[in-house]
C-alpha cells in the first residue's frame, strides 16, 4: 500500500472511529450495578445525612390502590415538609438550587416556595428492565456521530454514563412502560392565572421496551405515539400520529396529522427541534415534550458531573383527584400547597448550540435523577445566553408497574411570566392506565388514524 493510500485508510478509520462514540464498558465495569450502584447506575449508597441509601424502590401499591387506571393514592400521606425554601432565604440552600430555581425565586418572590420533604428514594423498574440494562452496559454504542443507539433494547443503553451524549440517550429512552392510555388536558396560563384546557386521549407503545422483542425487531422505532383532541370543541377530533425512531438524523421522525373539518392526514414532516406546539400559545417547542426529545444532533453535550439539588419528587398530592384545577393553577406558578420537592443526586448535563445550526435555546442545562435518569430541572437560555425558560418535571413513581416519571410537566417562561403545563388529570375519571395490551404497530398508522378521526 502506497503512502497515499496509507493516508486514506488512517483517515477512514479515524473517521469510523468518530462516527460510534465509546460507550459499552467493561464486564468488570458493569458488574458496579450489581454492587456499588442501582440496576440503572445510581449510587447505592446514601450521602450520610439526608439523601439515604437506595434499597430497591417502592415495589408495590398501597392497600387504598385498587384498579388500574385510578389515581395514585399518596403512599406516604403523614409526611410534613421539613422546611420552606422561599425568596428571604433562598441563600441559605443557594448550593442546592439550580440557576432556574433561583430565577423562579427573583421572578415570584411573594408566591413561588419549595416546600422541602424527607427523601424517599421510591425509584423502581421490573426486574427484566434491569437485566437488559446490565446487557445493555457492554454492548450498547452511539453511532452517527453520538445521533444513533446501536445494540440496546428494553433498558438503561449507557447507566455507567462517560458523556453528556450517552447521559441525554439514556433520558430519552428511559422506562416509562410498555403501554399506556391516558386522557389529560394541557394549558397555557396567562400572567392573570387564567387558562383555558385542550384535553387530549394519548395511546403510547414504546417499542423499545416490548418484553416480545429483540434488538433485531426494533426496526429503528423507539415508540409509537397517537393522540386524539377531545376539547375544546373547536378543537375536537384533529390528532397526531408519531413514529419516533431511534436515529432521527439517519431517519427522521415519522408524524402525522389528521384534520377532522377536511377529514384528511397530512404529513407533519416539521414536528421537531424547535417547532410550536400550537396548543403551548409559544411557551412549549417540540423537542421540549417529556422535558427532552428527538435528535440530540444541534447541540454539543458536556457531561458536568453530579450535584445534590432539591428537585420535583414522589409528587402524589399534585396529581391528587381531590385537588381541583382551580385550587392548583395560579398566576405565574403552581399552588406550591401542593408541590413536594426533595434532595437527591442528580446528574449535570449541559448543551451548547453547535455552530452553523438555528434553534430558539443557545444552551439548555438538565438535571437528571440519578436513580431513573429522568430530567427533574431545565434550565434553557437564548441565544444571548440569558436565562429565559425553567422546566419542571414533576416525578412520582406508578407504583402499578412500577415505572418512575413525571407527573405533570411545566413549561416556565420567566421573562413573559407565563407557563404552560402537561398532564394535567386531576378532574379526568383516572390518570395514565398501563393494563391494556399493547396493541402492535399495525395499529399506529395512518390509516388507522383516519379510520378512527371518522368515528
Amino acid at each position: 500500500m502506497n503512502k497515499n493510500n496509507l493516508i486514506a485508510a488512517g483517515a477512514l478509520a479515524l473517521f469510523c472511529l468518530v462516527q460510534t462514540a465509546q460507550a459499552a464498558v467493561s464486564v468488570k465495569e458493569a458488574d458496579q450495578l450489581k454492587g456499588d450502584l442501582t440496576p440503572l447506575g445510581g449510587e447505592r449508597s446514601g450521602n450520610g445525612s439526608d439523601i439515604p441509601p437506595w434499597r430497591g424502590g417502592l415495589t408495590l401499591p398501597p392497600e387504598s390502590y385498587k384498579k388500574p387506571g385510578q389515581h395514585h393514592p399518596d403512599p406516604y400521606p403523614q409526611d410534613k415538609p421539613l422546611f420552606e425554601i422561599t425568596a428571604a432565604n433562598m441563600n441559605q440552600f443557594e448550593k442546592f438550587l439550580t440557576e432556574g430555581q433561583k430565577a423562579m425565586f427573583a421572578t415570584y418572590p411573594d408566591t413561588f416556595r419549595m416546600p422541602v420533604y424527607t427523601t424517599r428514594r421510591t425509584a423502581a423498574a421490573p426486574e427484566w428492565v434491569y437485566e437488559n440494562t446490565y446487557k445493555n452496559a457492554i454492548r450498547a454504542e452511539l453511532t452517527n456521530q453520538g445521533n444513533g443507539l446501536l445494540y440496546a433494547y428494553g433498558g438503561i443503553p449507557f447507566p455507567i454514563a462517560k458523556t453528556g451524549l450517552e447521559a441525554i440517550w439514556n433520558h430519552i429512552t428511559r422506562w416509562r412502560g410498555t403501554y399506556l392510555v391516558r386522557r389529560a388536558s394541557e394549558i397555557a396560563v396567562h400572567t392573570d392565572g387564567d387558562y383555558s384546557l385542550v384535553t387530549v386521549q394519548q395511546e403510547v407503545e414504546f417499542n423499545y421496551y416490548r418484553p416480545d422483542r429483540t434488538i433485531d425487531d426494533l426496526n429503528n422505532i423507539l415508540f409509537y405515539y397517537l393522540s386524539f383532541t377531545k376539547a375544546p370543541a373547536r378543537l375536537a377530533g384533529g390528532a397526531v400520529l408519531v413514529h419516533e425512531t431511534l436515529n432521527q438524523v439517519e431517519e427522521p421522525r415519522q408524524a402525522w396529522g389528521y384534520n377532522a373539518g377536511q377529514r384528511r392526514v397530512r404529513r407533519a414532516p416539521n414536528l421537531a427541534y424547535d417547532t410550536p406546539i400550537a396548543a403551548a400559545d409559544g411557551l412549549r417547542y417540540a423537542d421540549d415534550t417529556d422535558m427532552y426529545n428527538g435528535a440530540p444532533d444541534r447541540y454539543n453535550w458536556e457531561l458536568k458531573g453530579k450535584r445534590e439539588i432539591y428537585i420535583p419528587y414522589n409528587n402524589y398530592r399534585l396529581t391528587s383527584a381531590n385537588v381541583k384545577y382551580d385550587d392548583l393553577i395560579k398566576p405565574g406558578h403552581l399552588n406550591p400547597d401542593y408541590t413536594r420537592y426533595e434532595k437527591h443526586r442528580v446528574w449535570v448535563v449541559e448543551g451548547k448550540l453547535k455552530d452553523g445550526v438555528r434553534h430558539v435555546y443557545g444552551k439548555r442545562v438538565y438535571y437528571l435523577d440519578e436513580d431513573t435518569w429522568q430530567i427533574a430541572v431545565g434550565d434553557l437560555y437564548d441565544e444571548k445566553g440569558d436565562l429565559w425558560r425553567v422546566n419542571l418535571g414533576y416525578i412520582k413513581n406508578f407504583y402499578e408497574l412500577p415505572v418512575t416519571w413525571s407527573a405533570m410537566d411545566v413549561f416556565h417562561d420567566i421573562k413573559a411570566r407565563r407557563y404552560h403545563l402537561q398532564g394535567l388529570d386531576n378532574e379526568e375519571n383516572g390518570t395514565i392506565d398501563y393494563s391494556q395490551e399493547a396493541p402492535g404497530e399495525r395499529y399506529f398508522t395512518p390509516s388507522e388514524l383516519r379510520r378512527r378521526g371518522r368515528r
